[in-house]
């Protein structure tokens, strides 16, 4: 039951993650608040989504969902899949260099950076239990 919940809270911080990332991109790109002013919402919703589908699989799978770690794949493959379902095209960037489609090539790189922050969460989560069970 706690890998229920511990995928769980990892689920809905990457989600939270991934919405704030967004919006701080499209702030840096100064894109146009009418057409992208809602972005981090639409992202909210969309990681919303994949946390129902991941939740979903660790319920399913519970004995496999041990860790931070698994949860965190889990979580950034069903997140790429759904953005190369969805038709977002990250090289099209380099046939037409606008801010737009810069945004595309930034939406993706957020799935690396999240991993790396959730493997340090794990590193760190798992320092503190190994402390806990010497003791």
């Amino acid at each position: 039951m706690k890998n229920i919940f511990l995928s769980l809270a990892i689920f809905v911080v990457m989600s939270l993650l991934h919405a704030q990332f967004a919006d701080w991109e499209v702030g840096l790109l100064k894109l146009p608040g009418g057409s992208y002013g809602m972005f981090s919402v639409f992202m909210l919703i969309f990681c919303s989504i994949i946390t129902g589908i991941g939740f979903l699989t660790v319920v399913i799978f519970r004995k496999t969902y041990y860790s931070i770690l698994r949860a965190a794949v889990l979580f950034e493959i069903i997140y790429l899949l759904f953005l190369i379902i969805s038709g977002n095209n990250p090289f099209l960037y380099f046939y037409d260099p606008t801010n737009e489609n810069l945004l595309m090539i930034m939406v993706y790189g957020n799935a690396p950076v999240l991993f790396i922050i959730m493997y340090l969460v794990h590193l760190m989560y798992s320092k503190m239990n190994l402390l806990r069970i010497k003791k």
